[in-house]
């Protein structure tokens, strides 16, 4: 399943070059060209890992960083960092980095490191396969109605895009309007807890209908 990666760094000859590297490695990936900016990013989807530069304008990378575990938030990061000697390792891991690396290095290491803290983070250890009533398993999406699991026949199309909106849930995902539209009818049909609305300018999530 297609894993979503949140790239913060103002430099925008790298920050899109690390993009353009991860996309071609099948990472989803959204970008920031500052704290500021990725902070608000994260108020509004989730994502399995962060890779963050150290040294930005305005509120520089460990500072962020800081910010985010006192949030209580547990999101992989890689910190990136220009800076040479064992104490800035020392500090940003000591200030909740998962991982730290020093430029330049190798795109293909980056892309190791990142299937490494994302395969053993707690997030991930946390995720279930029910979804506000949806259940996936045997890479099929179910419906529970009285007392069984039936099947949801999605498309594959349909299915992609149901598997990145849950995965996990609160992910904003691209995807365009008739197959976002075919999947909307089809989770309405069978659930009426859960739905997927439109965020302007981004794409599509899911919700739980309010009661």
């Amino acid at each position: 399943m297609t894993k979503n990666i949140l790239v913060v760094d103002d430099d925008k000859i790298l920050r899109e070059s690390l993009a353009r590297g991860l996309r071609n490695a099948q990472f989803n990936v959204i970008t920031a060209e500052s704290a500021e900016f990725a902070t608000e990013v994260l108020s509004k989807i989730s994502v399995d890992a962060i890779v963050l530069d150290r040294m930005m304008d305005g509120m520089d990378g460990l500072s962020f960083l800081r910010q985010l575990r006192l949030n209580g938030n547990d999101t992989p990061v890689i910190m990136l960092t220009a800076l040479s000697g064992p104490e800035n390792a020392i500090d940003g891991l000591s200030g909740g980095a998962n991982d730290y690396m020093q430029k330049p290095f190798q795109l293909q290491e980056l892309i190791l490191r990142l299937n490494n803290i994302i395969k053993f983070s707690p997030v991930a250890k946390e995720k279930t396969d029910n979804y506000f009533g949806l259940i996936f398993t045997d890479g099929e999406f179910f419906v529970k109605k009285d007392g069984k699991n039936n099947l949801l026949s999605l498309s594959s199309e349909e299915k992609k895009l149901l598997q990145n909106l849950t995965n996990p849930i609160g992910n904003v995902v691209t995807a365009t309007p008739m197959v976002a539209k075919r999947l909307r009818n089809k989770i309405n049909g069978v659930l009426s807890d859960i739905d997927i609305i439109t965020v302007r300018g981004m794409g599509y999530k899911i919700i739980k209908n309010k009661n």
